[in-house]
């Protein structure tokens, strides 16, 4: 079925030296991304360390002519090399636009990048399909850039996703030069760079019926080529080489798998932070500092050699672990530090899951007990709270933050576990004063999700067993219980809260400066009930039932709005300071 299975850089796919060229069949759908897509590509390539994984192709090769070029028909990947085709475009525009800028290696790389594009006669690198009139606009395209392309430009050629595309990326090396403080010519050349280190897997097959049979067991299944894929099959080939028994091999990869749930992201996840967390016990990995995304191949083509078995071993008990710590397998009576997992993967924590996965594999020659680890999964959620408030440390500097508290804690047990990692903590995280500055200001625009964190710990603290309700609670993947604006957010406000806020002027400039402050935030389950409604209104709505699901609905989160008559500027800003200072002592972090 498979012919052969390689991973190519981008500049290898695309070689001046090289003759082939990749043809979009016409029964393809249409070119569909849209700017969602582009800006994870291009977000993902310039923030990449190193080369980044673009995923998976399919071809099949439909030369007919051996003095012609080699014609590899696009099974699956016609949207990927279309994109990638419209960026490197978008570069060589920008780079001969500043012409006159560059310097001999400069010229080389725009010269360089126009072959790879166009090849000798105007014949194209990549093909589009002809639906939607996708090959005319890319042929525009690459003429608006200034490659040697016979065109025509077709009616609403700038309403469609080509031309967007490729004004899109145009668009983004500007501004990343303005970010930078470089020039266009720099900007540009970085994207060239790590757009062509940038690595897909090509799959190439030896008929149409095989490459449908593997594009409908990689796409239709929704089990496309991933790096855990890749991953496994690298430990099913080296195990049988190894002694270790094929089966034996995906049996304890498959247990692994099965403590990390169904989730690609936590299972993705999961081998970055096995990494990260015993690098220093792990076979070393040149140009690896810290497992990132780009480098997760890389660095378990080299874990997975030698003695397989023990490793897989170790991967399958770190895995059980990682379930737990990520609530994947929850136990039949679950203890205090299940909770405080629990609260920490709510406060966005997972980048500490490195530090938490290290400690409870490490538990007995540490002598920590539970009690010591609930101090420090709940000093990590107060942690995450301020930070993701804050944003500081900044998330780049998350996995190496915590790597370093790993090493730090070699010789420590006991008591001094939890005092050296809350100092190392206190030393990075914002303090009080930034902290409550944070709070006093548009929280909702920072980061509504841990907003509405903040809001249920608080509402859950105040809660007895015979008052409480389950405010995480979900309804077709969104929660029922949602953040609630008291002076409402959207536009045509009622006359009644005009009135009290003193006129439209007084109005508009209490909604721009305080609507999203965190003293006119609470929660509820009837957001859609309440809406643009007057205070009085809000405060005392009830159901068909005569039930309260207004202000008054007993949630001691809106004891403050219970008895008043009315909500002005004033109202918010002592809320907002009575609910910081809960806050700032709910969410302690200090030595």
């Amino acid at each position: 079925m498979i012919k052969s299975a390689n991973q190519y850089p981008i500049h290898a796919l695309f070689s001046m030296e090289s003759n082939i060229v990749y043809r979009i069949p016409r029964y393809q759908r249409e070119y569909s991304w849209q700017k969602a897509q582009w800006e994870d590509l291009f977000q993902d390539l310039v923030e990449a360390e190193g080369a980044h994984f673009l995923g998976t192709i399919i071809t099949l090769n439909q030369t007919k002519d051996a003095v012609d070029s080699t014609v590899l028909e696009l099974i699956d990947g016609q949207q990927r090399a279309t994109t990638l085709s419209l960026l490197l475009a978008a570069i060589y525009s920008v780079l001969r636009e500043h012409e006159a800028e560059l310097d001999g290696n400069g010229q080389f790389a725009m010269i360089s990048l126009g072959k790879r594009l166009v090849l000798d006669g105007g014949r194209l690198r990549v093909t589009p399909q002809t639906q939607g009139k996708n090959l005319d606009d890319y042929r525009r395209v690459l003429t608006l850039a200034g490659l040697d392309v016979d065109s025509q430009q077709q009616p609403y050629f700038k309403a469609r996703k080509v031309y967007k595309c490729y004004q899109y990326f145009r668009t983004a090396i500007s501004e990343l030069a303005e970010s930078d403080s470089v020039g266009p010519v720099d900007a540009a050349r970085r994207v060239l760079t790590t757009t062509q280190q940038a690595i897909l897997v090509k799959i190439e097959v030896e008929s149409h019926a095989d490459a449908f049979v593997l594009f409908e067991s990689l796409n239709n299944r929704g089990m496309a080529l991933t790096p855990v894929d890749l991953i496994k099959n690298h430990l099913l080939a080296a195990s049988a080489g190894d002694g270790l028994d094929v089966d034996d091999a995906f049996k304890l990869w498959n247990e692994m798998l099965t403590n990390l749930g169904d989730s690609y992201a936590i299972q993705e996840r999961f081998l970055r932070h096995f990494y990260n967390a015993f690098k220093a016990e792990l076979p070393e990995v040149p140009n690896a500092q810290v497992a990132t995304k780009s480098k997760l191949i890389r660095i378990y083509e080299k874990l997975l050699t030698g003695d397989i078995r023990a490793r897989m071993e170790e991967l399958v008990a770190a895995s059980a672990v990682y379930g737990r710590i990520t609530c994947v397998t929850e136990l039949d009576e679950p203890t205090s530090l299940d909770t405080a997992f629990r609260q920490l993967m709510r406060a966005q924590g997972a980048p500490s899951y490195i530090l938490v996965m290290w400690l409870l594999s490490r538990r007995q020659e540490l002598a920590v007990s539970d009690a010591h680890l609930v101090r420090v999964v709940r000093l990590l959620t107060s942690f995450f709270v301020r930070r993701n408030l804050t944003g500081f440390p900044q998330t780049y500097a998350l996995p190496k933050l915590f790597m370093t508290i790993v090493e730090k804690l070699d010789g420590v047990t006991g008591d001094d576990v939890v005092a050296r990692i809350t100092r190392d903590l206190v030393g990075v995280s914002a303090g009080d004063a930034e902290f409550r500055d944070r709070l006093d200001g548009p929280v909702y625009d920072e980061n509504s999700d841990v907003v509405r964190f903040i809001l249920v710990a608080l509402a859950e603290d105040a809660m007895t067993k015979e008052t409480w309700r389950d405010l995480w609670i979900q309804e077709k993947g969104h929660y029922t219980f949602t953040i609630e604006h008291v002076l409402p957010q959207g536009r045509n406000l009622p006359p009644a809260w005009v009135q009290m806020l003193g006129g439209p002027e007084a109005a508009a400039a209490a909604q721009e400066a305080h609507t999203h402050r965190l003293g006119n935030l609470t929660i509820t389950a009837y957001n859609s009930t309440l809406g643009n409604k007057s205070f009085a209104e809000k405060r005392d709505r009830k159901d068909s039932h005569g039930r309260e699901i207004g202000y008054r609905n007993g949630l001691a989160l809106n004891a403050g709005l219970w008895a008043k008559d009315s909500w002005t500027v004033a109202d918010i800003d002592a809320r907002t300071q009575d609910l910081a200072a809960q806050v700032i002592a709910r969410f302690p972090l200090e030595l």
